[in-house]
């Protein structure tokens, strides 16, 4: 009979976890492989054979909250109507974020001083947010939108979105402030905006 793997997918998934948990909780400096090991009750042989050194154990941290992040994205059902299918997209990042919350700082905000994602990391980062570059291309190609480099929409409907999601993790949005109600509402007043029916030039 062959012997049971330990080092499974579920452990791997654990730690990374519990690790997102104690670098979101108490700064980086909390994430020790001892600790993380005995919080997942495992050791740190086995945190180790999965990561490797403490670097390698963020860029997995990094890689992870992408993979999770892609993976809502590239499955969010589209309509072809550019501003409802920004809607969705941005509906889908605030609850990717929302979701985890702990891996949303290593993503974004770059919460580990020093840490550098590597080359394939990178590569799965850019690749998520393929979705949106779609639908602004073909709106844009198609006079849907202004005539602007869908970059430039690409990168301010981001913004937009990552503004408003960051505000509200951290708690810095008013408690009259009802998220749930008014965030597809923002978010379809923004891309509205884009449309080139509304306006003859771009917005100075």
């Amino acid at each position: 009979m062959a012997r049971p793997r330990t080092h499974d997918e579920a452990l791997r998934l654990k730690l990374l976890d519990r690790a997102g948990e104690l670098i979101a909780a108490d700064g980086p400096k909390a994430l020790s492989l001892r600790k993380l090991a005995a919080d997942a009750g495992t050791s740190t042989t086995a945190v180790y054979s999965l990561f490797g050194s403490k670097p390698d154990l963020v860029n997995a941290l990094y890689t992870e909250g992408f993979r999770r992040f892609g993976a809502r994205m590239a499955g969010t059902p589209l309509t072809g109507d550019a501003v409802e299918d920004l809607v969705t997209l941005g509906s889908a990042y605030r609850a990717s974020a929302l979701a985890d919350p702990n891996l949303y700082g290593i993503m974004f905000t770059r919460s580990v001083p020093g840490f550098e994602p590597n080359e394939d990391a990178e590569e799965l980062a850019r690749e998520t947010l393929k979705p949106l570059e779609r639908i602004i291309g073909r709106a844009v190609a198609d006079g849907v939108f202004l005539d602007v480099p869908p970059p430039t929409i690409a990168v301010a409907c981001w913004a937009f979105v990552h503004g408003l999601v960051s505000l509200e993790l951290t708690g810095n949005l008013p408690e009259e402030f009802d998220v749930t109600s008014t965030y597809e509402t923002a978010l379809r007043a923004n891309a509205s905006g884009w449309l080139a029916h509304t306006s003859g030039s771009v917005p100075s």
